[in-house]
């Protein structure tokens, strides 16, 4: 009986053993059968070599076991003890497909699933929860689309969970926190949206935390300080508001903090400095303010401190100088004051200091003589004083020093000559005094060595000319003196060279003539000489040369066809001779040519033609004769022309009128004759004509007067003769007029140009009658004009007798209805009109005067020159804003003008950003006007506020910019405009003396708002430095009186304008300089600025940060009479 126990234990056993391996062997071929199926699916099955190994059964299984178990066999697939997949890994090997056909459910044992740099698509399916097993799932490096599967929370073994650089989006699920035992979580660049759950506080595990580069927002959950085994937190490159988490300080084990690039506000946490294992903090392009925590002194493991480009104060503490192990520091663009610390001095392993863009003041410690391991220091743009120091060639490892816009000064020490590995030597914008060490011939690894705007003197040493890898060398306005050196580009990578503004003489350097990488040139306002078609070559990458105003002599090259980039060439000034060459028309991208001021002969070439990007042409000031070609027409993106002071001839072309974008024409001082072709008023936007001084004969075309823009016309010393057109009266932007010394007869227009115009800009017409200055009064023909008024009077005699017999009806049907209407018209006088929300009138009156209290000033939102304005909110729930009217001092029908003016311009104008009028009153006690109520505040008060300003991106600014021009020039002669030309901090300068507001008052007000947006603030002081110097003349023949950096007008709050923006955000400031012109009739008008704003276009040579104020006459669109 016991041997029968025993037997039956033996079988049992052997059952069991037989079923299993059974229930193994099926397993295996379970999982075999799912690999296939899944491998059918991938797109790219001819490139499947390294896959080859995947067949069924197995291609090199004997007979004897050919199970198909992929165990240890197939490529990237691995097995346990038990004979089943627990391990899969296919990185990188080139697969193409999806994981909707992959069978989860056939791997139960699988605990290693790595698919990343791959190209997988679709979504991560949701059975992906079936491999309760698994540790390590990395599907990075993917084109994984779709939302994260919340299913992944059940995945309770998983430790490692790599989804990072995908295309996953929607929000990180909740369930993600029931990963108890997880140590790295990557979710990184991703399309990810929302804010992070605060369950991933719970993964107590967690020693990597990787979410950067993905959109999400909100605030950084506090819980995530929970995770005390954190090494790594990545967060940065997202939306993330609100202040950094006080319990960061609660992760000892942190070594890297990453939450640059967000929208965090508030002030740095003092319990970041628990962190004593941090090795890098990097908090940079935030909106964090306050001080900078004296307790990151303790960061003794600290290698990079990034706090660059946020809103941070006061003085640098001094306790940054504990920081022993610091590589790196960053804090830029802050607002950061006071000096530099000397105890910088203790940080001998930093490489970089950027301390650039803030307001440093004092000089260069010189304990900074210590930093023997730096290699970039960048101390620009703040208040810095004193001498460079001597100790800094002793930093033998410095590779960039940029100091600029400083205010150094004393002479540049010989010892900077040591610095042998120098790259970029930036010492520009200073008060640097003293001649050029030649030590500086010793930095054979320099590339850019730029030292403009100082006040350097004496010769540029022959030493420069070993800097062979020199690629920017920029000179400019200085006080140099000498020639030249000659063999500056004698390494052949000289890309940038600018000398202008300071008084070299001799020729242009020789080896300028080969330097075919040349591409920005600029040796203007000096006083070189040579022939310049000898000294210089073919540039194919040349985009700008300027040699203007030197004496220079030769002739015109025709290599200038064959820099195929140029977009700017500026000869004017000059000594050149015979004629322009026709190869010139191969330049197709030249955008401004100014050859004007020369001695040049012969005709305009007809292969200008294909000058097609031409926006500027200046060829005024020589001896060209001959006809304008008609290919001119061809030019259509010429704004400003000029040819005065020539020797052309012939008729006008009446092809010029096809250049519909031009707003300067100048053809004075010429030979031309017959008449004016009147296919010139189709020029709509020209602002200035000029055609004095020629043989024109004729009558002056009425078409003249549809150029709507015009501002000034000169068309004195001509043959002209006739009337007057007297559609000239509709010229209402018309301020300036000279048609002297023709023979001109007959009555001058009623319109302003004409009745304010000088005695000079009418004389030498015989005549010419009116009742201005001393010309004769006009005179009629007695006869004729009895029988005129004979013919008039009889028929209006008639007219009155009938008007009078149908106003006596009249009368008599109103005295009838007299009483009945009584109270009707005191109810009238009351209340004009009232319209608003489809309420009754006299209702809503009483309601606004309720809800205000009778218009306490506790309800006052904002007031201006012509009334104040409240918010009533009214019982419907609708909030509206009224503009109470003052009663102005002279009197009512100023008033009634003042208040109908504002009605009729709100009613007619449609643009998209002028506020809605829902109606008005006009009431004996109160008059006011209901607008649609608007609730982000003035632009001040956006400016104001830090993160309102950083919304406003330079696009935006145009575009404000545009539309307040636009909203002006759509109701130019509305009386109420000028309010704004009356208020504290926009008033022109004028008003002080004649105390009389125009419309030249209202431009510069234009101009005071438009600099406001593009400086971000107020720009009170810029104002007063603009008034005391001639920056603002418009003489093209002055220096540049003003070297201010336009860059450093800019909002610093926002990042710089790409290079798309940069060129309309230079017009702005152009545009502004023009309009806050000292002298009022200098300044345009706002039809020139709304033109201006709509069509021009300004092409930049060179980058926003080598543009000065000053610079920015040459590109001056507006020429106006001074």
């Amino acid at each position: 009986m016991r041997f029968l126990t025993c037997y039956d234990k033996l079988s049992s056993l052997a059952y069991c053993l037989i079923f299993l391996y059974v229930q193994l062997v099926a397993s295996g071929s379970d999982e075999a059968e799912a690999l296939l199926k899944w491998k059918a699916t991938f797109q790219n099955q001819t490139q499947l070599q390294n896959l080859s190994s995947w067949t069924y059964p197995p291609s090199n299984v004997n007979s004897t076991n050919s199970s198909g178990n992929p165990c240890n066999m197939w490529t990237g697939i691995s097995c346990n003890t038990a004979g089943s997949v627990n391990r899969i890994n296919l990185t990188n090997s080139v697969l193409q497909g999806t994981l909707h056909e992959f069978t989860f459910s056939s791997f139960p044992n699988l605990e290693y699933l790595d698919l990343s740099i791959n190209k997988f698509l679709g979504f991560i399916p949701p059975q992906i929860s079936s491999l309760s097993k698994l540790i390590h799932l990395d599907l990075s490096s993917n084109q994984f689309s779709g939302k994260i599967p919340s299913e992944i929370g059940l995945l309770t073994n998983l430790k490692f969970l790599k989804l990072h650089e995908n295309k996953l989006n929607g929000s990180i699920p909740q369930e993600l926190g029931q990963l108890n035992f997880l140590n790295e979580l990557a979710m990184s660049t991703n399309n990810l949206e929302g804010s992070v759950p605060a369950s991933l506080g719970s993964m107590s595990y967690l020693t990597s935390l990787h979410l950067f580069d993905n959109h999400l927002s909100g605030s950084i959950p506090p819980e995530l300080g929970n995770l005390s085994n954190l090494v790594e937190l990545y967060m940065d490159t997202n939306n993330f508001t609100g202040p950094i988490p006080q319990t960061f300080g609660n992760l000892k084990k942190l070594t890297m903090l990453h939450l640059f690039n967000n929208q965090l506000s508030g002030s740095i946490p003092s319990e970041i400095g628990n962190l004593k294992s941090l090795m890098e903090l990097l908090l940079y392009r935030n909106n964090l303010s306050g001080s900078i925590p004296t307790h990151l002194g303790y960061l003794e493991n600290l290698t990079r401190l990034f706090l660059d480009e946020n809103k941070l104060s006061g003085a640098i503490p001094k306790e940054i100088g504990n920081l022993k192990s610091v590589v790196d520091v960053h804090l830029s663009k802050n607002y950061l004051t006071g000096p530099i610390p000397p105890i910088f001095g203790n940080l001998r392993k930093l490489k970089v200091l950027y301390l650039f863009d803030c307001q440093l003041s004092g000089i260069i410690p010189s304990e900074m003589g210590n930093l023997k391991s730096l290699v970039e220091l960048f101390l620009y743009r703040n208040n810095l004083s004193g001498s460079i120091p001597a100790w800094i060639g002793d930093m033998r490892n410095l590779t960039h020093v940029n100091l600029f816009g400083n205010k150094l000064s004393g002479a540049i020490p010989k010892e900077i000559g040591k610095l042998k590995s120098m790259v970029d030597l930036d010492l520009s914008q200073n008060q640097l005094n003293g001649s050029v060490p030649t030590s500086f011939g010793g930095l054979r690894n320099l590339e850019v060595l730029s030292l403009r705007d100082n006040q350097l003197s004496g010769s540029v040493p022959q030493e420069i000319e070993n800097l062979v890898k020199l690629t920017l060398l920029y000179l400019d306005t200085n006080q140099f003196s000498g020639y030249l050196p000659q063999n500056i580009c004698q390494g052949g990578s000289l890309t940038e060279f600018t000398a202008n503004n300071n008084h070299f003489v001799g020729p242009i350097p020789k080896s300028l003539k080969a330097c075919t990488t040349l591409s920005f040139v600029r040796l203007s306002w000096n006083q070189l000489t040579g022939n310049i078609s000898e000294d210089l070559g073919v540039y194919p990458n040349l985009q700008s040369m300027d040699l203007s105003h030197n004496n220079l002599n030769g002739e015109i090259s025709h290599k200038w066809g064959q820099c195929a980039q140029l977009t700017t060439l500026l000869i004017a000034g000059n000594n050149l001779t015979g004629s322009i060459p026709p190869e010139i028309g191969n330049a197709t991208q030249i955008h401004q040519l100014d050859i004007s001021s020369n001695s040049l002969v012969g005709m305009i070439p007809k292969e200008f033609w294909r000058l097609t990007s031409l926006v500027k042409l200046m060829l005024q000031g020589n001896q060209l004769s001959g006809r304008i070609p008609s290919e001119f027409g061809s030019l259509i993106d010429l704004e400003y022309l000029d040819l005065s002071t020539n020797k052309f001839n012939g008729s006008i072309p009446s092809t010029i009128s096809d250049l519909y974008r031009l707003h300067y024409l100048n053809l004075s001082n010429n030979k031309f004759s017959q008449g004016i072709p009147f296919q010139l008023g189709k020029l709509v936007h020209l602002s200035q004509l000029d055609l004095s001084h020629n043989l024109l004969e004729g009558k002056i075309p009425s078409e003249i007067s549809n150029m709507e823009s015009l501002e000034m016309l000169n068309l004195s010393h001509n043959n002209l003769s006739g009337f007057i057109p007297t559609s000239f009266e509709d010229m209402n932007g018309l301020s300036y007029v000279d048609i002297s010394y023709n023979d001109l007869e007959g009555p001058l227009p009623n319109s302003s140009a004409f009745r304010n115009a000088l005695p000079e800009a009418l004389q030498g017409n015989k005549g010419l009658c009116g009742n201005i200055g001393a010309l004769k009064s006009c005179k009629h023909n007695s006869k004729k004009d009895r029988k005129v008024i004979f013919l008039i009077l009889f028929p209006l005699l008639g007219a009155l007798v009938l008007l009078l017999v149908f106003f006596m009806f009249a009368f008599l049907i109103a005295r009838r209805k007299k009483n009945q209407t009584l109270e009707q018209n005191d109810d009238m006088l009351e209340e004009i009109s009232f319209s608003i929300l489809d309420f009754d009138g006299k209702t809503m009156y009483e309601e606004i005067i309720r809800v205000t209290e009778d218009f306490d000033s506790i309800y006052c939102i904002g007031t201006g020159g012509h009334g104040s304005v409240y918010r009533a909110n009214l019982s419907s729930g609708n909030m509206v804003a009224v503009k109470k009217l003052h009663l102005l001092h002279n009197g009512e029908n100023n008033f009634q003008k003042e208040f109908f003016n504002e009605i009729r311009a709100l009613t007619e104008i449609r643009h998209r950003n002028i506020m809605k009028l829902y109606g008005f009153c006009s009431h004996k006690r109160h008059s006011f006007l209901v607008y649609e109520y608007l609730e982000r505040g003035s632009l001040a008060t956006t400016l104001s506020n830090d993160h309102e300003a950083k919304e406003l991106g330079w696009s935006k600014r145009v575009n404000i910019v545009k539309d307040f021009g636009t909203a002006k020039f759509l109701n130019p002669d509305s009386t109420n405009w000028s309010a704004l030309a009356g208020t504290y901090g926009y008033i022109a300068p004028e008003l002080a003396y004649t105390m009389e507001v125009n419309d030249k008052c209202d431009v510069y007000s234009f101009g005071v708002v438009t600099l406001e947006l593009i400086m971000g603030r107020h720009p009170g002081d810029l104002l007063s430095s603009l008034s005391s110097v001639s920056l603002l003349s418009s003489s093209s023949s002055a220096l540049p009186a003003h070297q201010m950096p336009m860059e450093d007008i800019l909002d610093q709050r926002i990042s710089p304008p790409t290079h798309q923006e940069a060129g309309e955000v230079v017009s702005l400031v152009q545009i502004a300089f023009a309009c806050l012109n000292p002298s009022p009739p200098s300044r345009p008008t706002m039809k020139q600025v709304s033109q201006h704003l709509s069509t021009q276009r300004l092409h930049l040579s060179k980058s926003v940060h080598m543009i000065t104020c000053g610079e920015l006459l040459a590109l001056d669109g507006f020429t106006t009479r001074g």
